[in-house]
């Protein structure tokens, strides 16, 4: 299979990729993603620091990777260019927001323009010399002009591979994955982050930061959605896989729902840098450091100090949206063979019957966030 990132593939091949790949529109996803909302929040003083090392001339340009429709990086972004400002930094400022080009720019700048949102994360309009553009092309190539990147930020991107190295035969992710398929995802993933690495490294000034907040697997072997209680990736295919016995999809339709991600441990996350002789040490990137975090789900949180207020239906209602805004479309494009409201249906199915087991029984279901935060620097 050939993706965005292997220009040999097919248009048709391309499509599909990207809308595995994509978030629901229209506000969706920041909306019902809260959880990744405290876990950008979590990261401002580390862009703070950033701002120490920022060139002492020109155009100030800050990257945000994989931004989806913007609106759980607005507040961080908003925090930014007010603390550039308030120290008496009056250059003009350069924020480009990137993703697929299936994403949802449209939200993303009227969210900058103040036109959704909170309006004091607009600070587009709040503050002057400020732009704000969008790139629809992926992140694994070079996506600006060589050294002009004063300073670069990731959130919960960069566990997507440019391609699926293969259909994961009986789960629907790599946690799951056999030790062949899941070998396969790992060299995947290596080679993507490489090329994610280079590519930040090529665009960042000599001294600049790169923030990246990722998905990956602790030293507990915790993950998201497996924090303890029910695997969110678990019961996925447990759902899908019932679709399938019952004959509502295909084997082949079952198959074609493998995420193209990989959670990548903090071993894995420093390989590149740890070695001396990788490309990316000798390009001069430089790990100052790396930490995991985990992120209490808000609402299992919710749920639980309401003390009965919120009730069990409640409480799975308002937890499969926040499951539902980035991988509905995995299981959409699973059923790319049949009409679009019929398989709409079939994922409206496989969701209600997901949301229907925890309003029955809420105890260990969550979707608690696994991050390694990393803070990069180009020497």
């Amino acid at each position: 299979m050939a993706t965005k990132e292997n220009p040999a593939g097919s248009p048709l091949e391309s499509l599909n990729m990207q809308a595995v790949l994509s978030m629901r529109s229209s506000g969706y996803y920041s909306q019902r993603t809260a959880g990744a909302k405290h876990a950008i929040d979590s990261t401002i003083s580390l862009l703070r620091d950033a701002l120490t090392s920022l060139p002492e001339s020109g155009v100030l340009r800050f990257a945000d990777f994989g931004a989806a429709d913007g609106g759980t990086s607005a507040a961080l972004w908003a925090e930014i260019v007010a603390t550039v400002r308030s120290q008496g930094d009056t250059r003009p400022i350069e924020v480009l927001y990137t993703d697929l080009p299936s994403n949802d720019f449209s939200t993303l700048f009227k969210t900058m323009q103040g036109m959704e949102g909170n309006l004091s994360d607009a600070y587009q309009v709040n503050y002057g010399n400020v732009f704000v553009h969008g790139c629809g092309t992926g992140f694994h190539r070079q996506l600006m002009a060589s050294d002009s990147l004063c300073l670069g930020f990731s959130a919960t991107a960069m566990h997507y591979v440019s391609e699926k190295p293969c259909e994961i035969e009986g789960h629907v992710h790599m946690v799951g994955a056999n030790q062949v398929e899941r070998d396969m995802f790992a060299q995947r993933a290596a080679d993507d982050w490489e090329k994610i690495l280079l590519a930040r490294c090529a665009e960042l000034k000599k001294g600049s930061r790169f923030i990246v907040l990722n998905f990956g697997i602790d030293d507990q072997g915790q993950y998201l959605g497996n924090t303890g209680g029910h695997s969110m990736f678990d019961k996925f295919t447990e759902h899908w896989r019932m679709l399938q016995k019952t004959g509502t999809i295909t084997e082949k339709e079952f198959k074609r729902a493998t995420f193209s991600q990989h959670y990548r441990t903090v071993e894995e996350f420093r390989a590149p840098f740890d070695d001396t002789q990788s490309l990316v040490s000798q390009a001069g990137l430089r790990l100052k450091s790396i930490r995991t975090q985990l992120t209490r789900c808000p609402y299992e949180h919710a749920y639980r100090d309401a003390n009965g207020a919120i009730s069990r239906k409640e409480f799975a209602a308002s937890l499969i949206p926040t499951m539902r805004s980035w991988s509905e479309t995995v299981f959409s494009s699973a059923l790319v063979d049949r009409e679009q409201q019929e398989a709409q249906a079939i994922v409206d199915q496989f969701y209600q019957c997901y949301e229907d087991e925890i309003a029955a029984a809420p105890d260990g279901h969550a979707m608690d966030y696994i991050h390694a935060i990393m803070e990069i620097e180009k020497t």
